[in-house]
């Protein structure tokens, strides 16, 4: 069938093989020369697709055991985050770290290191992974952790799945007292403040910033930023302490048809950011936390709001000594090529972790873009200024980067290599981005 990742660029023709369990994952890794894990296909470009064969680990999906003591939940690769949010928050239990969706799996969310609203705080996903279970090439199962297979188990935290496919994993969900979160909305008029407000903000559990990226002048990198904590039970209104844990699936709107390409302008772009930014009221509100960490969601298949032809998500971090220059530079470019994005979003990273995961200490800047040839060559110029500030590119988001900006910006690649080397002399994991990339 033809696959692509939730950007629909690039799209391939791709076998796919569906598991329903492990004995079905090891008899498919042994009848296929090469292949790649996917999961519910949130990775937004070539990093699930394999045309030779690509295994559909979504039916992989049982939660094997639960402590309600300690937290620590046992699941196999293919639940979604969506289901453990809906089995465990109404008992008083949240993730440790969640990206934007909710519609991802744990395999893939291991896979990517995704990171999330808490990154320089609590750091990424992988790493409150305890243990996992990983299907080898050579048909063996490898039970991974900090003590056991060391190496392997930070290899595949962001490795992108080319290490093994992960069959399950544990991990420790943390206690809350409401479903609620507590958010305070901030003004800033550019980017310095914007800057400024994220270092006043370490002590938040969760900062996160929607980023003006067509501003220019004087309200250059103007923002709203949001920052929150999970609710305690005297933050709620009175209406809500009886059943502080609530959770009501809402109803989703869906994206009915593709817009047309001419849709998204800089224009309709302008005008959008500017009356979201106006509309904006500073202070302190009691939120819903689906609100808070998936408002997209709430708006499904929103991927066709950029037409047939798809967008790439550009996604970069750059350390906390070169964002100020490398983001000023960054959102000139995206101003004067007037390629502007609506959803453009900032965030403050902690400490980098695993040879291939994404974050470092410093700024992340994440925006959309129509999969055009000019926006492609705007990306290009936008590698060009991410790496002489020594930044990198999320691999999860990647659809278009070219090897020499791989190799030149992660410089645990050598250590990530070593290890799959050993567990995957074949190269037998391989994805159309891994081919892409040289890895």
């Amino acid at each position: 069938m033809i696959l692509s990742g939730w950007g629909r660029f690039p799209r391939a023709e791709c076998r796919v093989i569906d598991v329903h369990d492990w004995a079905s994952a090891l008899a498919a890794i042994a009848a296929n020369p090469s292949l790649i894990a996917r999961g519910n296909g949130r990775s937004y470009g070539d990093s699930s697709l394999n045309p030779a064969a690509t295994l559909g680990m979504i039916r992989d999906n049982r939660l094997r055991d639960f402590d309600p003591v300690s937290g620590m939940l046992d699941c196999e690769a293919g639940v979604m985050l969506a289901d453990i949010l809906e089995t465990f928050v109404p008992r008083g239990w949240f993730p440790p770290v969640t990206p934007g969706t909710k519609f991802v799996t744990i395999g893939g969310m291991i896979a990517a290191d995704v990171h999330g609203k808490n990154h320089h705080r609590d750091g990424a996903f992988g790493g409150h992974v305890e243990s996992l279970e990983l299907a080898l090439a050579g048909g063996k199962i490898a039970t991974c952790s900090a003590k056991e297979n060391a190496g392997l188990f930070a290899a595949t935290r962001g490795g992108m799945g080319l290490t093994g496919v992960i069959l399950s994993a544990r991990f420790r969900l943390k206690p809350i007292a409401t479903s609620a979160i507590r958010q305070e909305t901030l003004i800033c008029r550019d980017l310095d403040e914007t800057m400024a407000r994220f270092e006043d903000s370490k002590d938040w559990s969760y900062t996160v910033a929607w980023i003006d990226c067509l501003a220019r002048g004087g309200g250059a990198g103007r923002s709203l930023l949001y920052r929150g904590e999970h609710a305690e039970l005297a933050d709620l209104p009175p209406t809500r302490r009886a059943s502080p844990l609530r959770y009501e699936t809402k109803r989703s709107r869906r994206v009915p048809a593709d817009f047309p390409a001419f849709a998204l302008n800089r224009w309709s772009v302008a005008a959008f950011n500017e009356i979201y930014y106006r509309r904006a009221r500073p202070g302190t509100e009691i939120v819903d936390f689906e609100r808070f960490f998936y408002p997209l969601d709430s708006l499904l298949e929103w991927n066709r709001i950029y037409g047939r032809k798809g967008f790439v998500q550009y996604q970069c971090v750059l350390p906390k000594n070169e964002s100020r220059l490398g983001l000023a530079a960054l959102l000139a470019k995206i101003s004067s090529a007037g390629a502007g994005s609506f959803l453009s979003v900032l965030k403050l990273l902690g400490p980098s972790s695993g040879p291939l995961s994404f974050p470092m200490e410093g700024y992340t800047l994440a925006l959309d873009f129509p999969a055009s040839q000019a926006n492609l060559e705007l990306l290009n110029s936008l590698d060009e200024v991410v790496a002489a500030h020594g930044g990198r590119i999320y691999l999860a988001k990647d659809a278009r980067m070219a090897p020499a900006m791989l190799r030149r910006s992660y410089p645990g690649l050598g250590a990530f290599e070593e290890a799959r080397l050993a567990a995957d002399p074949g190269r037998k994991f391989a994805s159309l981005q891994s081919q892409r990339l040289g890895l």
